[in-house]
């Protein structure tokens, strides 16, 4: 009779539900093997639900690609709330070769899982373009003039001209046929990449920001208005990457 440990090593192995092996480990009384059993049947359960839900998340750009739009791109931004640094855009285009069943909403995501899924994005997507607009163009045009022209740029940077856009929130004046959608990153593997291209691109950039301007912790907050960033512009003052526009910055100016 095999071990625990030996039951344990072989169910690495499994990802049927219906493997004769899991089936013949049923019958096992030991509690040990009952709980190794109990467990491998929920991570199984568990990754069809996750497998079920990213299929689901390709529906909008399977339909479009029926219809013979082979380029369509999802469209996310990063940074429109932050008290400073610039706002950050990407544009992804995927096929339906890509298969990161764990890309989703960046903002469902660890930030662990993201910095790993980051560099297998830029991998797998057919293409990918980056669009940043910086804080002195925020606080010249605003937030969301910012953000529209900054997905325009990620667009531009895309190595092939997209057929059809899938775009989180914002109406972009471009002339390409568009779906926009709230929550587009929970209902678009495409809008979902570029939510993680674009958050992981802002959030290394910060990070370098911090080493630049210690004291706001942009390594932790990313320039959103923690306390640990308004006890900095307090003691500190307004930085050359803070929005001027955008309160309480224009109080710590001097």
């Amino acid at each position: 009779m095999a071990t625990i440990k030996e039951i344990k090593a072989d169910l690495v192995a499994v990802t049927d539900a219906n493997d004769p092996y899991l089936l013949e480990l049923l019958g096992d009384e030991r509690a040990g093997v009952k709980a190794l059993v109990k467990r491998k049947q929920k991570q199984i359960n568990d990754h069809q639900v996750k497998v079920a839900d990213f299929k689901q998340r390709f529906a909008l750009e399977r339909e479009l690609w029926n219809h013979g739009k082979k380029w369509v791109a999802g469209i996310d931004e990063v940074g429109r709330g932050c008290l400073a640094g610039p706002v950050v855009t990407a544009a992804v285009v995927l096929d339906e070769s890509f298969d990161l069943i764990s890309v989703n909403d960046s903002k469902k995501l660890s930030a662990e899982v993201r910095e790993e899924l980051y560099p297998q994005i830029l991998k797998e997507a057919l293409s990918v373009g980056i669009g940043i607009y910086s804080n002195e163009e925020i606080d010249q045009i605003g937030i969301l003039n910012t953000t529209k022209q900054a997905m325009k740029m990620a667009i531009a940077n895309l190595n092939v001209v997209p057929q059809h856009l899938l775009v989180d929130a914002v109406q972009i004046p471009i002339d390409i046929p568009k779906s926009v959608m709230f929550k587009g990153d929970s209902k678009s593997n495409s809008i979902a990449a570029a939510s993680i291209v674009a958050k992981e691109y802002r959030d290394h950039l910060m990070h370098s920001y911090n080493d630049l301007y210690p004291g706001y912790g942009f390594d932790q907050n990313v320039g959103y208005g923690t306390k640990q960033h308004l006890l900095g512009l307090e003691s500190l003052g307004v930085t050359p990457i803070h929005r001027r526009t955008f309160e309480p910055v224009p109080n710590f100016l001097k």
